[in-house]
């Protein structure tokens, strides 16, 4: 088995029984970051839309009133049921469903008017693979607009979150810096444009709990959070029970018009 799917099998195992999970969530659900990616999509438009990560659709379902299509498009057909069983409950006819990768987009050049991923691009294999995808299926003048979790970038500190990411996930890849994010989106061959940071509180049990995290990792975890050095503790404001803050960005990027 190649390393790719390996890998896709392992993200598919790891959110497939969990897109419920998903759906409910208030980090996933909620948050002043969706609300910006939703604004991205001009409502007269009537704009063909990608959702590039979907997970359990809320980005799908909050542009969805803006768009005159949107495609919601995940690695896990279960995630993609739960998308389209909501749409139907909730009466929303423009929502369709594709399945695949990131980094092989099943769509023709310069497809979409907009292409927007959010809490899903540190789940890619091939982290600029999946950039230079999106640049691919984008139409010229068309929008992009990424959200996740950024590392801080000091050694430390990038240690330890991506040493707890994957303790709660072994589908986990990386969560990358806010530079690093900006210069792959220009080697993607997209123009950057706005960039924000901004922080969530992660409460420890329903983050283990979302992912399924056996006992024995969440307890290495809360281990680890223990025995950090004070600037860890202090960056992270790592609670008594281990909640914590994380960082989040949120990247604009453009294709340039013929």
């Amino acid at each position: 088995m190649s390393e790719s799917r390996t890998h896709e099998a392992l993200v598919g195992h790891q959110f497939g029984s969990q897109a419920a999970a998903y759906l409910n969530s208030m980090v996933h659900a909620q948050g002043a970051d969706l609300e910006a990616l939703a604004a991205l999509v001009d409502p007269r438009s009537e704009a063909h839309v990608l959702d590039l990560g979907c997970g359990a659709g809320h980005v799908s379902f909050k542009v969805a009133p803006r768009a005159g299509q949107v495609v919601a498009y995940d690695l896990s057909p279960q995630m993609l049921e739960v998308v389209a069983r909501t749409a139907a409950e909730r009466g929303i006819e423009n929502i369709v469903t594709r399945q695949g990768a990131a980094e092989r987009l099943p769509f023709r050049d310069e497809s979409f008017d907009c292409v927007l991923s959010r809490y899903s691009a540190h789940h890619w294999r091939d982290f600029e693979a999946g950039l230079r995808e999106v640049a691919r299926v984008l139409r010229p003048g068309g929008i992009a607009g990424f959200v996740d979790a950024v590392s801080p970038g000091l050694p430390p500190l990038d240690t330890h979150l991506q040493a707890i990411e994957l303790l709660r996930d072994p589908s986990h890849v990386r969560n990358y810096s806010r530079a690093e994010w900006e210069a792959a989106i220009v080697r993607a061959g997209l123009r950057p444009g706005t960039v924000a940071v901004h922080r969530v509180r992660l409460e420890f049990g329903s983050w283990v709990e979302r992912m399924r995290t056996p006992k024995v990792l969440a307890e290495a975890i809360r281990t680890l959070q223990t025995s950090m050095s004070e600037t860890v503790v202090r960056y992270f404001d790592i609670g008594s029970d281990g909640s914590f803050d994380l960082d989040v960005g949120s990247f604009q990027a453009a294709k340039a018009a013929v």
